[in-house]
């Protein structure tokens, strides 16, 4: 086919082709060479003046290669055929830079991951990357020369969640002599960690290694603490966003309050602890969470307390020597202005009861894995005693149970990181403090980091017995005598290859991570995205797992998804990295590739205002118009495809640009017709 549509006629420009070898990933399938060379011929008339091939383009010798020809040949124009542009665009938009051409007169088209990755026939692959190719040139000849838009940098960052990677994290900057707002949403920092008795594989004491940090955090002089708050709003662009916080009335005023207890000790009424206690103990309804709790000041439970349900009691306020206690003490909303945010909200547990077969929550001594750490830490409600719900009774037989809610289709499908390790650990406790009999029921061990196999091989040496397979059932249902009186674990020994029903008199289950109830929520306030599972999506999973795809806020710790302390105290560290390095530029140059309203087309219909991820499009009531923030615009094109009226352009993507892509993907530039 033969079709000439205006676009066949000799132009100005002078483009370079280079096409990546990719080692063997494009080159197992393309001839790149062939490639190269049609591109250099073919296209001639479009503006190709060269046309490469070179094994690794993306190495420094392939980036000097294209930095010579602009400036030996003149080029005004570069297409690099190599892999995603999502992974190396930035790479030789640069190298384009260094040679003194416009960073965005550079396309990168894909021929690893849309050619040569899902194809087999190398004709076939090569034909179809000669078109990906010249559909490149048509797009660069329409590009024109941007400019990175320019934003001052606020040194002040946010921090929101208390754990182990948002302390870190906050500490971090703090140190560097930047303010921090450190928000918490309970009344104290610390996190899940502030529950644990032991952490592995050292057997360090959680609160021994916590604590020393929670009061760095509550005492730097940089850091605000901001506990019992949640972030409301947020509003403005990286380097200049304004954070709405509410802060909840403890109750109590902070400036009087000394933290000496006697208001709590004073409370007549003790309710049961589901939080901190996981149900297992009790509290007061004036109360610090733990005693390590940062900070010092109680707060006050009003749906509990007898004053806000009746009206009388008060002995809180009549006994405090301070007159701390203010029961018309409202909650406090104020903004803060920040650069940066980083986001370490955390995890929740599995619920239990969702796997019903294994009896939790109608089996009295099947226990999770909170609860069995409530049980073993010394400051728990049984003082550190491994005990049955009775209160009394020793175990004499524990069974732990790996993987609940993880690693099963049924509920979730991903490893939560911690559970193997987590069961070892349980294990030892139990071997330590009992003296019992311990079977760990595990589909494989997963004991990938330092020091964890040498723990795995600690605990075998300690007698605990391993039964590889899968639980099908926890019952109290005896088949035999041996069984009567006991739980038993019915399960499959694919080591054996039997079916076993092995009598515990307590089950531990080791259960799964998941994502905070409301991260969707969260991530729909900060401009995130979730995945399938609902972690938060970092901006690339293996080169930038703490940055997101919204500019200047970050994320760490098992709010990207699951993973072990030193992992989450590693990645709070990198978030603070990667902000220091914001606030250290004082300005931050954004892409110019952003979307745009032309307001004379514009209906007022607000469906790209209702569409946008980044909360990027303002609409204005007085002219019934749409205006796009471009500091806030990411250039995803969601608006551009959705105005019903076509008043919204993308940058670097106009309807132009995208209609010469195509028809140079056709080969009508060159009177071609693709065939594949």
């Amino acid at each position: 086919m033969t079709q000439d549509n205006g676009n066949s006629q000799d132009v100005q420009e002078r483009i370079g082709v280079y096409v990546c070898h990719c080692g063997t990933n494009i080159a197992g399938t393309v001839d790149v060479q062939q490639v190269a060379e049609w591109a250099a011929t073919r296209l001639k008339r479009r503006g190709v003046v060269i046309g490469r091939d070179y094994k690794f383009m993306c190495s420094s010798l392939g980036q000097e290669l294209i930095e010579n020809d602009i400036k030996e040949l003149g080029l005004t124009r570069v297409v690099v055929a190599a892999c995603s542009p999502h992974l190396h665009e930035a790479t030789f938009r640069t190298a384009c830079q260094r040679a003194g051409l416009n960073p965005y007169l550079c396309e990168l088209v894909s021929i690893r991951e849309q050619v040569s990755w899902v194809h087999t026939d190398k004709v076939a692959a090569t034909v179809k990357s000669q078109a990906v190719v010249s559909g490149g040139v048509e797009r660069v000849l329409r590009h024109e020369p941007l400019e990175p838009l320019r934003v001052p940098i606020h040194p002040a960052t946010l921090v929101v969640g208390g754990g182990i990677a948002g302390i870190q994290s906050a500490l971090e900057i703090a140190d560097a002599g930047y303010r921090v707002y450190l928000v918490e949403r309970e009344p104290s920092i610390g996190g899940h960690m502030a529950q644990f008795d032991k952490t592995f594989p050292t057997l360090d004491c959680s609160a021994c290694i916590l604590t020393p940090r929670m009061v760095q955090a509550g005492s730097h002089p940089n850091i605000t603490l901001l506990t019992y708050s949640e972030v409301e709003k947020v509003d403005g662009y990286v380097g200049n966003f304004v954070v709405t916080i509410r802060k909840k009335a403890r109750k109590i005023k902070e400036d009087l309050c000394t933290g000496c207890g006697i208001c709590q000790e004073k409370c007549p009424v003790k309710i049961i602890d589901d939080v901190y206690e996981a149900g297992l103990g009790y509290r007061k309804v004036v109360y610090t969470p733990f005693p390590q709790a940062v900070p010092k000041f109680p707060v006050m439970d009003v749906e509990n307390c007898t004053y806000f349900k009746k009206g009388t009691c008060k002995a809180c306020e009549k006994f405090c020597p301070t007159n701390a206690i203010d029961f018309n003490q409202q909650d406090e909303v104020f903004s803060v202005e920040v650069g940066n945010i980083v986001l370490a909200t955390g995890y929740d547990l599995f619920d239990a009861r969702r796997v019903t077969n294994y009896g939790y929550g109608r089996l009295p001594n099947v226990f999770t894995s909170l609860e069995f750490e409530r049980l073993s830490n010394a400051a728990g409600p049984t003082n550190g005693s491994i005990v049955l719900r009775d209160g009394k009774t020793v175990p004499k037989a524990v069974g732990i149970i790996h993987c609940v809610g993880s690693r099963d289709r049924n509920f979730n499908n991903y490893c939560s990181t911690i559970c193997c390790m987590q069961g070892l650990k349980f294990a030892h406790l139990v071997h330590e403090r009992t003296g019992a009999t311990v079977y760990n029921f595990y589909i494989d061990m997963r004991t990938a980091y330092k020091a964890y196999d040498e723990f795995y091989q600690r605990v075998l040496e300690e007698g605990t017995l391993f039964v590889r397979g899968k639980v099908a059932e926890v019952t109290d249902v005896p088949r035999i005598k041996d069984e009567e009186g006991h739980l038993i674990i019915q399960c499959e020994d694919t080591l054996a290859g039997k079916q076993r029903r092995i009598p515990v008199d307590m089950v531990i289950l080791s259960i799964g991570l998941q994502p905070r109830a409301d991260a969707k929520e969260t991530a729909k306030k900060f401009g995130l995205s979730c995945s399938a599972d609902g972690w938060f999506i970092e901006k690339h999973p293996k080169l930038d797992p703490v940055a997101t795809m919204t500019e200047g806020v970050y994320i760490a710790g098992c709010a990207q998804g699951p993973k072990d302390i030193p992992s989450s105290v590693a990645q709070g560290a990198a978030a603070a990295a990667r902000v220091l390095g914001k606030i250290e530029q004082k300005e931050m140059a954004l892409e110019p590739v952003r979307a745009s309203i032309n307001q004379d087309q514009c209906s007022g219909c607000r469906i790209c205002n209702n569409l946008c991820p980044f909360n990027a499009i303002l609409f204005h009531d007085d002219r019934m118009v749409s205006e796009i923030n471009p500091a806030l615009c990411q250039g995803c094109g969601t608006c551009v495809a959705a105005c019903p009226a076509g008043a919204i352009s993308g940058t670097a993507f106009s309807n132009e640009q995208i209609m010469a892509q195509i028809e140079g993907l056709m080969l009508l530039n060159v009177g071609e017709e693709i065939t594949l």
